[in-house]
């Protein structure tokens, strides 16, 4: 009987940050976003929590009567109900930052300093300790007392301006700069614990959500600061490539085509457009051309797809090996052949969630619950020997 391993099943092994203590100060999204990616590499986060917990968890109602965001976010942490304003809270938090690698927290710029838990003092008294402050503009200078909610920071970035379509401004549809910031904090933290791991000593990052949306941003400030402007918002068209754009079909459906190089280009008019003598029409005849007579290409194209129906199209986009997207909705996606999901219990009752990016070898093929309020605050009372009964839940 061979003992080979079957490659149907997922393989076990331990995390790469199993191991790891992360102290979690967080709400909102891009703290429990950093964290809860920590979380799926193996970390133990410690998620503190007022007696009103996490305002991310009054967002809305939709899975299963408690919020999308929160369990996305939230997977597998524990929950601790704690004023670490109070002495006997303080004590309690001490005792665990005495004994943690990560501390994460994104509360209002210079809150934690006041409480008597600033990021110098800390790692003063706790030297192994990487601190990571999550912020909306930095925490000090020019901006840094903005309130910075993600819609705001679209904003205020330039990210909105650039978005949605010629006649009107458009929302990116996700929480965009949460979700930046909350993976470059992760980025932070993983490579602050690669130096720790050379020098022993913990350090200080930190990430503000106006930091990665600017940072998104390089390419239409060289173009607005250097070039001959920043691109105006173009809806479902690329700025700079052409055709780049999306197209109605007879049925109603709509598609977006990128063709990158020349030779994509002739395979297109030969075989989508079934006329290979426009790839040499002087207009068309480069990516700068087709950009300069966007409007006649435009019009061209728009006329080819205007007489076939969906699937007729996709065919002929695949044999002329042209790159597209159909534009889906997310009853759509929900469908998708290429999406995985996990289950997560919530309320004892599975809901199958969109399966984390990264795919590895430690992966579980499950998400854990995301913890109720408070719900572990008696075990870590008694783990971090503090008497149950001296903090309430």
């Amino acid at each position: 009987m061979s003992n080979a391993p079957d490659p149907s099943q997922p393989i076990s092994m331990p995390g790469p940050l199993d191991g790891l203590l992360v102290v979690a100060i967080e709400q909102a999204v891009a703290a429990p976003f950093c964290t809860g990616r920590l979380a799926a590499m193996g970390a133990r986060v410690i998620k503190v929590e007022r007696s009103e917990g996490d305002f991310a968890r009054g967002y809305d109602q939709a899975a299963n009567g408690e919020a999308s965001y929160f369990v996305w976010a939230n997977s597998g942490k524990e929950s601790l109900m704690l004023d670490f304003k109070q002495p006997e809270g303080a004590a309690l938090l001490h005792r665990i930052l005495a004994r943690a690698d990560v501390l994460v927290q994104n509360l209002a710029p210079g809150a934690l300093a006041r409480a008597g838990f600033g990021e110098s003092d800390l790692r003063a008294q706790y030297p192994r300790l990487i601190t990571c402050d999550i912020s909306g503009y930095g925490s000090e200078g020019p901006g840094s007392d903005l309130k910075a909610y993600d819609l705001l920071v679209q904003c205020e970035s330039g990210l909105v301006g650039i978005s949605g379509a010629p006649e009107a401004y458009g929302r990116i549809g996700v929480s965009i700069c949460d979700i930046g910031a909350g993976l470059n904090a992760t980025i932070g933290i993983l490579s602050a614990l690669a130096q720790r791991a050379r020098t022993g000593v913990g350090s200080n990052i930190a990430i503000s959500l106006f930091d990665s949306a600017a940072d998104w941003m390089t390419v239409p400030y060289v173009h607005q600061v250097y070039g001959k402007g920043a691109p105006a918002r173009q809806g479902l068209q690329h700025p700079s490539i052409a055709p780049y754009s999306s197209y109605s079909t007879r049925d109603g459906r709509d598609i977006v085509i990128s063709i990158q190089n020349e030779r994509e280009w002739q395979q297109f008019c030969a075989h989508f457009l079934q006329d290979p003598a426009i790839a040499a029409d002087e207009r068309f005849s480069s990516n700068n051309q087709r950009v300069a007579h966007r409007e006649a290409l435009n019009a061209l194209i728009a006329k080819a797809f205007a007489q076939l129906d969906r699937d007729q199209a996709l065919a002929r986009l695949n044999a002329s090996n042209t790159a597209y997207g159909q534009v889906r909705s997310v009853a759509e996606l929900a469908e998708h052949p290429a999406l995985r999901t996990w289950p997560m219990s919530v309320h004892d009752e599975d809901l199958h969630l969109i399966a984390p990016p990264v795919r590895a070898p430690w992966d579980r093929q499950r998400f854990e619950s995301a913890p109720r309020l408070g719900q572990h605050t008696k075990s870590l009372q008694a783990e971090f020997s503090v008497a149950c009964n001296e903090i309430a839940p």
